[in-house]
């Protein structure tokens, strides 16, 4: 891939999708009309230094101002942002329902108690976006103003930008890119299983319908069989948390993102395993409740034990074959100045 190519591709990574191939076209025709009909290397890379930083000349398309957070750290800033306030937003409302179903006692209306929730929730989740807008906000405010001031020496960190610096981007081919939405939803679905994790004994059970609505009969899981599993729990969760950081630095599917795709399935594999073995998992009068409605034998709880670890371990080999099958094949980083 020449520099051109790259040049382009940091660009228009930094614009809205919906722009990007209309940018591109106008960008290349630019940088073409900038060049010799028999270019050299030099001529390639003297174009692209008169284009500048394309960081810079990305911002030069955006129809929005940037005042407070400079070009440098506006794009990591507004990635922060989007991945961080929906984490905050799904950990506040999902605690505003295990708050209520802890609360509920059966004495009030379920359709008081429903209108309630959504207020609390609704106030937990712009009081939240708040904070994290606010302290992300501050935090790189401050800098943008210090790695500017007197004091600092910019020149170790923010060297002038030119062509050659593309040499050390690799390209990211389409089929072996992983999206910002992808690692978004990995840290949102971490976060709400976590948190329904810790408060199962409140939120998964069994549900009747009374004369107020939906009552909380009996909880799925032993809550305190669940407790004592945390240290793997909470290892599980920081592993499946690196994985996720680890490909969004990565920005793509390499043999490493890979291996450790498939390492936190296999672990998380053999610590489910664990975890549903375990005989005092689920509530004694959950147990009873289904023997009797469904009347279950031993040999089909084993049968359901043995589809729920083949479900999981199914899903999980699926996926990290997934990994090692979009990174197959993965090329050098750096282009040969052979092959501008």
């Amino acid at each position: 891939m020449n520099l051109i190519d790259l040049y382009i591709q940091e660009v228009t990574r930094r614009l809205p999708e919906k722009n990007r191939a209309d940018i591109a076209l106008e960008l290349r025709s630019t940088i073409e009309d900038m060049l010799p009909d028999e270019y050299s290397e030099q001529d390639v890379n003297s174009a692209l230094l008169k284009l500048g930083d394309p960081a810079i000349l990305a911002n030069g398309y955006l129809d929005r101002p940037m005042h407070l957070i400079g070009p440098r750290f506006y794009d990591l800033y507004i990635q922060l942002l989007k991945m961080i306030v929906p984490i905050a937003a799904a950990i506040s409302i999902v605690s505003v329902i295990a708050e209520s179903v802890i609360a509920y006692k059966g004495s009030e209306a379920v359709l008081n108690i429903i209108l309630d929730t959504i207020g609390h929730g609704i106030w937990s989740v712009l009081s939240g976006a708040i904070q994290v807008f606010f302290w992300v906000t501050i935090v790189f405010a401050i800098l943008e103003r210090t790695s500017n001031s007197k004091s600092f020496d910019s020149s170790s960190y923010f060297k002038p930008w030119k062509p050659d610096n593309l040499r050390k981007i690799p390209f990211i081919p389409k089929e072996r890119a992983i999206s910002k939405g992808e690692v978004f939803g990995s840290l949102l679905w971490t976060t709400i299983w976590a948190s329904v994790y810790f408060n199962a004994a409140h939120l998964v059970g069994v549900y009747e319908k009374g004369s107020k609505g939906l009552v909380f009969v009996t909880p799925t899981f032993n809550q305190e069989v669940l407790l004592s599993y945390w240290p793997l729990v909470v290892f599980v969760i920081a592993l499946e948390a690196a994985t996720t950081i680890y490909k969004w630095t990565t920005a793509q599917w390499t043999r490493k993102v890979a291996l450790l795709n498939a390492a936190f399935h296999l672990v998380s594999s053999i610590i489910f395993i664990i975890l549903i073995s375990d005989p005092l998992l689920l509530n004694t009068d959950f147990v009873s409740y289904m023997t009797d409605l469904f009347a279950m034998t031993d040999a089909s709880k084993k049968g359901i034990y043995a589809m729920a670890v083949f479900i999981f371990v199914l899903f999980a080999v699926i996926d990290a074959y997934q990994g090692f099958r979009k990174a197959n094949g993965f090329g050098k980083q750096r282009v040969p100045a052979s092959k501008l």
